[in-house]
């Protein structure tokens, strides 16, 4: 385990965090429809009622939906969590699909953080369609910055 690790959940940011509010979602989000669910400190959730125009060529959600929900979610749990300074990445993210969505799913992704030192984080999260049933879960590893990259643009809360 490396130094900067903690045994704790809760070594967030004060909940005066900048990032209390769900960023503006990237065009690949909004292209596929994803809104934000909830919004919590170390918790985020984000939402998508499938379309035909969600699935692959079986009829079902392609997996790189499902995949991206849970990006969102378990990397959105980091964010919320940020000093205004830091930023973060993936840099693992294991996928388990459990089951498959079906047109017409409310799906609803979570995430939460696990651990988190200063230089790295750990979240897991899961998909759950409008039943409850589990689609898929994730646990994900993310790099954390204390300093965020110039070229990256300036968030809501700046």
């Amino acid at each position: 385990m490396a130094n900067d690790e903690t045994n704790s959940a809760t070594n967030a940011s004060p909940s005066t965090s900048p990032f209390s509010q769900p960023p503006e979602f990237s065009g690949i989000a909004k292209a596929m429809k994803i809104e934000p669910h909830s919004w919590n400190q170390g918790k985020v959730s984000v939402q998508v009622l499938v379309t035909k125009e969600h699935t692959n060529k079986g009829g079902v959600v392609h997996g790189g939906l499902t995949t991206m929900l849970l990006d969102m979610a378990l990397g959105g749990a980091l964010v919320s969590t940020l000093k205004l300074e830091e930023w973060c990445a993936t840099t693992a993210l294991n996928v388990n699909f459990l089951d498959a969505g079906q047109v017409g799913d409310h799906l609803i992704s979570s995430g939460r953080i696990v651990r988190r030192g200063r230089n790295v984080a750990h979240l897991a999260g899961e998909v759950v369609n409008q039943n409850g049933r589990v689609i898929a879960s994730a646990s994900g590893t993310w790099a954390i910055w204390n300093k965020r990259p110039s070229n990256l643009p300036l968030r809501k809360s700046e």
